[in-house]
């Protein structure tokens, strides 16, 4: 059975810092991407990472965002740094068939 699980979500203030882990396991990792969803807007793409290890950012959070690969059960990481409040939603993970349930990021003062 296939599950993605994200984790790590939370309340941080502008400027903070948050990781979201996906935990992955019953599939081989091809590749696997972060996506969010702010309130009242359309699902967007944030970035992925590959099996090789090949990274790609949206350009909103280039600079500031970094995904990374370890740890066990094939562990996806999105750490965020210098983290605005356009960045608030739900944030799931992807791995092109299946998505987990997401976790909830709110940037606010």
């Amino acid at each position: 059975q296939v599950r993605l699980v994200e984790s790590g979500g939370g309340l941080v203030q502008p400027g903070g810092s948050l990781r979201l882990a996906c935990a992955t396991s019953g599939t081989i990792f091809k590749s696997l991407a972060w996506y969010r969803q702010p309130p009242e807007k359309q699902r967007e793409w944030v970035a992925r990472i590959t099996a090789a290890g090949s990274t790609d950012y949206a350009d909103s959070v280039k600079g500031r965002f970094t995904i990374s690969r370890g740890g066990p059960r094939n562990t996806v990481y999105l750490q965020m740094n210098d983290l605005k409040p356009e960045d608030t939603g739900v944030y799931s993970c992807d791995n092109g068939l299946y998505s987990g349930q997401g976790t909830q990021v709110t940037v606010s003062s």
